[in-house]
């Protein structure tokens, strides 16, 4: 006999319930997505007739999957996913394909839909692919979550005279930028164009001691110097460092060229209105105006860039 007042066993741990946001105009179509999603366990289904009707839901709700028919009034599969790709990154896509809508669908992979499962394949293997998709979004959200948790980040490189590299290094750095929080989308131009400024002046006026003054008078001149540097010595053996420091509140890019550096006591006023139709001054007006602290050292052969996290207004 059990003693008196003994506590009762306790409930195992129910499995949590994933929920998949089924987008179809049709009815009979819903219904039998629906009723396959039922049957899964730890799944339910939950519905919307077209694509704006899914963006309300997801401003209400996020589901762990989004399963969508490409043909639909007011949006279809296609806008739906480039619309979920922009403001929910993290909801996986998956098409349901019917005939006559293939073209579509391809389009819809390239643009960030991440699997699709025929409607006639249904029952067979829209179980695993949500299982599948289900995975790979919550290891992708444990990056996030890592990612925001992340406090410091240092990273450097040596990058030869070669112009080209400075688009995917400005690129990789503004990645970086983003991933600390340190500045909204439009701020973030401000610092790419003062990043590749700093860059372009490292390799052309540093490396390659190139004279501004040329390039107000001989521009095509002034290139073509360029390019037969990058192949002559003492200049095709220099390098430009580059050092980036980051953290929560604010971002250092110290630029080093190998040159033979400059006065920085010497360099004009960018901001005097005397100057500003200058070629020379524009590089360094665009790095001052964008960042809050810019420092040169005393031999003139470096730069160091400091923005700091913009304070909310409030």
């Amino acid at each position: 006999m059990s003693a008196p007042n003994a506590p009762a066993p306790e409930a195992p741990p129910q499995a949590p319930e994933h929920t998949v946001l089924v987008v179809d105009d049709s009815a009979f179509d819903r219904h039998m997505a629906g009723a396959i999603v039922g049957k899964l366990e730890g799944w339910r289904a939950v519905f919307a007739t077209n694509g704006k009707e899914a963006l309300s839901f997801l401003e209400r709700q996020k589901p762990d999957v989004v399963l969508t028919d490409m043909l639909m009034p007011e949006m279809d599969g296609l806008e739906l996913v480039q619309a979920i790709r922009k403001k929910y990154p993290l909801v996986p896509v998956m098409l349901m394909t019917a005939h006559g809508s293939e073209d579509l669908a391809i389009q819809a992979l390239r643009k960030g839909a991440a699997s699709y499962v025929p409607k006639k394949s249904l029952a067979r293997d829209l179980g695993d692919t949500l299982e599948q998709l289900l995975a790979a979004s919550q290891r992708n959200i444990s990056q996030q979550r890592i990612l925001n948790s992340q406090s410091r980040l240092e990273t450097g490189f040596v990058l030869d005279n070669d112009l080209g590299l400075i688009a995917p290094l400005v690129n990789y750095l503004e990645d970086l930028i983003t991933r600390m929080g340190l500045s909204e989308p439009s701020g973030l131009v401000l610092l790419g164009v003062a990043m590749h400024e700093a860059l372009t002046n490292a390799i052309l006026h540093g490396n390659l001691e190139l004279d501004s003054a040329l390039r107000e008078t001989e521009e095509k001149r002034y290139y073509e110097l360029a390019r037969a540097r990058r192949h002559e010595e003492p200049y095709r053996s220099r390098r430009v460092h580059v050092d980036a420091r980051l953290t929560r509140e604010e971002a250092t890019f110290v630029i080093r060229d190998e040159g033979n550096g400059f006065d920085p006591a010497l360099l004009p006023d960018p901001t005097d209105p005397a100057n500003l139709g200058r070629v020379s001054g524009r590089g360094l007006l665009l790095i001052q105006t964008f960042m809050d602290q810019v420092e040169h050292n005393e031999r003139g052969n470096q730069i160091t860039m400091v923005k700091r996290r913009a304070q909310a207004a409030g």
